[in-house]
């Protein structure tokens, strides 16, 4: 099984799979720093679009690989040609680094490989940079996050998601690490070309404070929450893909036998939240919007009510699968009973529809996954809400040395290095023979790859979005392809791509509206309650926070499109 290289990492995904891969998309919106005022403030501010525009380093696009599917609509870029290791390119001439030592604390999910393996040893050979892992588990990294930036001894690089930027953490952010504007704002970051071709929104994620601070993970802005269906069954029944909530409904009732274990689907809810056209859920700023000249966050919408009241009615019909009713973890890991064809339809990480195809192809030749496009409720286009572009960055400790600094960015340069070049192979797959091997232009891990080559250097910077299966170009071609129809309708919200930290005092007031809609849509919970919680919301700080939201949105313009 090769790596996935899909578009936009999430935590969803990262959790499900150690595989990582890099989106982005170019912008130029107006930002928001998490914190603004002095280095060591905390207090809530902003960077003007005029000053934002300072900061950011020139975007130079990269033109060492020639994709076979550009870039449309926001999509990632598409690979579908066979892997031919005599011809990859070289985007890093010449080592940066200057044989420093760096270490680096990161979240990692599953074992972390032993010191000095050979991964590990090739890479920093590769890029003349002694890096030092101090890999920490995923499951619970914000409480190692948050010790560590409290206390005097902080690693040379930091790996911070943006799950995790919460309480006082982008203060620390802000108090802890270390402006790399000067290495890295306008022409200055062309001294490090994998990094100028990351595109201007990612870097736009990375203001902190008034400073560059950051190095990003990009991801691309359209959703990439898709309703993964079996094509093959469809195709066998005779079943076609729907059009509209009422389709889908009816669909899923003709589907369903309970008596010889067939559901239609598990729980529908995000697919129903694109159907419908709920602003997005995946960070708490993406969920305002001005809407007839008012600030409305996405609880308070027609929408959203609208819904979660489709997906109760898939519930209420019996349709769902009984794991999905009870939230059970089968649920979590739908693989197997997918694999089996209990149920036809899931909504879940882009990603998954290359690694479920990966998993079935030798036992399950008939197995065909494909991704469905998101209709609009009533059977017109959909409205999607973009999420934003950059999700994981890579901070460098304000202490650290000019040349510790430029040994992290040569790191970065490396690992940042674009599809079908020789560090990006380094990179994702570590070394030929050891750690990968190449058949019918089809690199293929080892099994001391899967041990060594996991998410660590992907974590200090990526490239842009890029989709990429040689084992199974047809998907790749498929991924990139959905992107770009989703793309083609999706609008950014208001505080698209600003990096926004709310007043600690809301931190939690809309922390219980998850566990609220799943009651709902099983049937535990009434319509009722729903107002009500957010009628309670409004008047516990959601008014206030809209006040919070609107100053910032005169200060500073929208985003939206």
């Amino acid at each position: 099984m090769t790596p996935n290289a899909a578009s936009g990492p999430s935590r969803r995904k990262f959790l499900a799979s150690t595989a990582v891969a890099t989106a982005a998309v170019a912008g130029g919106m107006p930002l928001l720093s998490a914190c603004g005022g002095s280095d060591g403030g905390s207090r809530d501010g902003t960077t003007s679009a005029k000053d934002a525009k300072k900061l950011l380093p020139a975007y130079v696009a990269s033109n060492v690989v020639a994709p076979d599917i550009p870039s449309k609509n926001g999509s990632a870029v598409g690979f579908t040609s066979k892997l031919d290791l005599a011809d990859l390119k070289t985007s890093v001439p010449e080592k940066l680094g200057k044989g420093g030592r760096v270490t680096v604390m990161s979240p990692f999910w599953g074992s972390p490989p032993k010191d000095g393996n050979a991964y590990y040893k090739a890479m920093n050979d590769l890029i003349g940079v002694d890096v030092t892992w101090q890999n920490q588990d995923g499951n619970t990294y914000d409480q190692k996050l948050g010790a560590v930036l409290a206390s005097s001894e902080v690693p040379d690089v930091v790996v911070v998601p943006g799950w995790n930027m919460t309480g006082k953490i982008p203060s620390a952010i802000i108090g802890k690490f270390a402006d790399l504007g000067p290495y890295l704002s306008g022409d200055a970051v062309k001294d490090f070309p994998n990094l100028a071709a990351i595109p201007t929104d990612a870097w736009q994620r990375c203001i902190f404070g008034g400073k560059l601070r950051g190095l990003p993970m990009p991801s691309s802005y359209v959703p990439n929450n898709v309703p993964l269906y079996r094509q093959d069954i469809f195709e066998k029944e005779g079943y076609e893909v729907p059009t509209s909530a009422a389709e889908f409904l009816a669909l899923a009732k003709e589907a369903t036998n309970a008596r010889a274990r067939r559901w239609a689907c598990l729980d529908m809810k995000w697919t129903a939240f694109y159907s419908f056209g709920v602003l997005s859920g995946e960070e708490k700023s993406l969920g305002w919007n001005e809407v007839d000249g008012k600030l409305v966050y996405r609880i308070e919408t027609d929408e959203y009510l609208e819904a979660l009241e489709w997906t109760r009615k898939l519930f209420a019909a019996g349709v769902v699968h009984p794991d999905a009713e009870l939230g059970k973890s089968s649920a979590q890991d739908p693989g197997p009973k997918f694999a089996a064809g209990e149920f036809l339809v899931y909504n879940q990480d882009i990603s998954q529809w290359w690694s479920r195809t990966a998993e079935q192809a030798a036992q399950n030749p008939e197995f065909k996954i494909w991704g469905m496009d998101i209709f609009g409720h009533d059977g017109g286009a959909p409205t999607l809400w973009a999420k934003n572009p950059a999700s994981i960055f890579a901070f460098v400790n304000k202490k650290a040395s000019e040349s510790v600094i430029r040994d992290v960015l040569a790191v970065a340069n490396v690992t940042a290095a674009p599809y079908g070049t020789k560090e990006y192979m380094a990179t994702n797959y570590g070394v030929e023979g050891t750690h990968y091997t190449v058949k019918d232009g089809v690199p293929t891990k080892t099994d001391q790859g899967n041990i060594d080559v996991m998410n660590a250097y992907v974590m200090i910077a990526s490239p842009a979005a890029t989709m990429a299966h040689p084992d199974y170009p047809e998907v790749g071609k498929g991924q990139v392809e959905w992107q770009q129809r989703m793309g083609a309708f999706t609008r950014k919200s208001a505080f698209y791509g600003m990096q926004i930290t709310e007043p600690a005092r809301y931190t939690n007031l809309s922390n219980d509206f998850e566990q609220l809609e799943d009651d709902f849509v099983r049937g535990r919970k009434k319509m009722s309650d729903v107002q009500q919680a957010v009628s309670e919301w409004r008047s516990k700080g959601g008014d206030k926070l809209r006040d919070w939201y609107q100053k910032l949105l005169d200060e500073n313009g929208s985003a939206a499109s």
